[in-house]
């Protein structure tokens, strides 16, 4: 690790926020030092509690998350978060620019808001959120929210980073079906529809209603389905008592270990895969092994499996090596 990291790392533990600025940037960059920095902010993270926001597109995700900054903020908490863009194709940055909306925070020292392009990850976050998250929890937020893409019904990434996932809907948008689907419904804690002021909105309600009841357990936390128009903050109050309860399920339950451990799980599964496949396109002695494997199957002389086989046991000499 360089001097210049172990500075930031300092700088940062002491609330600084250029530092997590700078730090996050090298975050994005996926290097060995970036991961060296992570390794030594890790025994600082923990004490945040992260909520996890997702819905379809034009659902208002961003706008629920301003007024929820407004909430938390009056309560006193200090508030990170990561707001999770759509790439551009030409430079890989965020196409929408998620601080525009909440631009009424900059001057807040108690908000700190992060916006991050997907870069082509599914699943509604980018690589690094999980490592952003990491370094706005040893900056020491209260608070860290999450907002992913807003893609559709393959955003369940989220429980991988949140331990609570508020899920929006919205009347109208012709998503009935998608929105009930099983993948996206076991990963909500709460149930938001907003924009609650327009037709459908009751149907939407009775919709919601009818899908967690047939996936009702007689014991543990039974998500509420609430009511929100997050432009004039309307509902947004009890949205965050909601969150609040959740969390406070959590603990009492004792769920919140077994949440973790399976979070962990998750990113420990991402980060492996994500290694072994950045080696393979990185280091010239894999880059050469895998497009000979390649040609090998394109001429049928090996199959895919014996292929992958191959190209795993060689990563494992070699990190044995």
């Amino acid at each position: 690790m360089t001097q210049d990291t172990r500075k930031l790392i300092k700088q940062l533990l002491k609330g600084n926020r250029r530092a997590a600025a700078r730090l996050m940037t090298l975050a994005e960059s996926m290097s060995p030092e970036a991961h060296a920095a992570i390794k030594q902010l890790y025994p600082h993270t923990g004490k945040a509690h992260i909520i996890g926001v997702t819905g379809p597109p034009g659902s208002g995700k961003s706008t629920l998350v301003d007024k929820l900054i407004e909430e938390f903020r009056a309560q006193g908490r200090t508030v990170g978060v990561v707001a999770v863009d759509p790439s551009s194709p030409f430079t890989g940055g965020a196409l929408l620019g998620d601080r525009i909306r909440m631009n009424r925070f900059a001057s807040d020292h108690d908000v700190f808001i992060r916006s991050m392009g997907s870069r082509g990850s599914l699943g509604g976050l980018a690589w690094a959120t999980h490592d952003v998250v990491h370094i706005l929890d040893a900056l020491g937020k209260d608070i860290i929210i999450v907002e992913t893409v807003g893609a559709g019904q393959a955003e369940v990434d989220i429980i991988q980073i949140a331990e609570t996932v508020v899920l929006l809907s919205v009347p109208g948008l012709g998503d009935d079906i998608q929105t009930i689907k099983a993948g996206i419904m076991e990963i909500g804690n709460v149930f938001v529809i907003n924009k609650a002021d327009l037709d459908g909105a009751d149907r939407r309600y009775a919709e919601l209603q009818m899908a967690l009841e047939l996936d009702r357990k007689p014991d543990g936390w039974q998500p509420p389905i609430l009511k929100a128009i997050a432009t004039t903050g309307e509902g947004v109050s009890e949205v965050v008592k909601a969150i609040q309860s959740h969390h406070d399920y959590l603990i009492e339950s004792g769920e919140i270990a077994q949440n973790r451990e399976r979070r962990y799980c998750a990113q420990l599964e991402t980060i492996v895969e994500h290694s072994f496949i950045r080696k393979l396109f990185v280091e010239p002695e894999e880059q050469a092994l895998f497009q000979q494997l390649v040609q090998e199957v394109n001429e049928r002389k090996t199959d895919p499996y014996t292929a992958a086989e191959r190209l795993i046991l060689h990563l494992i000499k070699q990190k044995g090596n």
